[in-house]
């Protein structure tokens, strides 16, 4: 019979992570909530290291939704093209603007339900921006986190979604604001898709990974 999580096995591992990343924050340069959505946004399909290459430079020369609209999406494209997908990025961009102009007098919405009707943001992109930028409690599931909440038999799933309920359902609560940036950087630095270090693992005791390394 395989292991399942509960509460408190969760909670050693949470433990054992919170020890090993003592700051458990996103990598992304950004000044505010507006930066932190569009950086969001560009890193689909794109490191966070190319993103942070990219909109610094960026923001310094349009430094809100108005800047952007102004900007267009043909200059706005070329300007990021280095990061990927970067016609619809701009395209989904400069929409999301004007919306946010029109609908949202500028400021950046602080529900899901309104995140999600942004072009290009999608339910892992709204729960980052929920949780950065408002301290929602939010749980973003990328390949990181998947991968790393699969391996460690934390919370298993086939979808995205279906990996983030359990994640929220499992995590005990004083763990559920950084949860994201834990399993994330874990799986980013540690828990690597090829070349995965379980030597240095601080939560080997706790992974129920069948292949592991040590």
């Amino acid at each position: 019979m395989s292991f399942v999580f509960d509460s408190r096995a969760a909670n050693r591992l949470y433990k054992k992570l919170s020890s090993s990343i003592p700051l458990p924050s996103s990598e992304l340069i950004y000044r505010n909530h507006f930066e932190l959505l569009i950086a969001v946004m560009l890193t689909a399909q794109a490191t966070d290291k190319i993103v942070n290459e990219v909109t610094p430079p960026l923001f310094e020369k349009y430094p809100g939704p108005k800047n952007f609209v102004l900007c267009g999406e043909e200059k706005l494209s070329q300007l990021i093209k280095r990061i990927g997908l970067a016609p619809t990025k701009a395209k989904n961009i400069i929409h999301t603007c004007q919306i946010l102009i029109e609908t949202h007098k500028g400021i950046i919405p602080q529900t899901r339900e309104d995140l999600v009707k942004l072009p290009g943001v999608g339910r892992k992109t709204a729960n980052v921006v929920l949780n950065e930028a408002f301290g929602i409690p939010t749980i973003a599931v990328d390949t990181h986190v998947y991968r790393v909440s699969n391996r460690t038999g934390l919370a298993k799933g086939k979808t995205v979604l279906e990996i983030e309920k359990k994640l929220i359902k499992v995590t005990p609560n004083k763990w559920k604001k950084d949860a994201h940036h834990y399993l994330l950087l874990h799986g980013r630095y540690v828990c690597k898709s090829k070349n995965f270090n379980c030597s240095t693992c601080s939560i080997k005791k706790e992974c129920q990974f069948e292949n592991k390394i040590i």
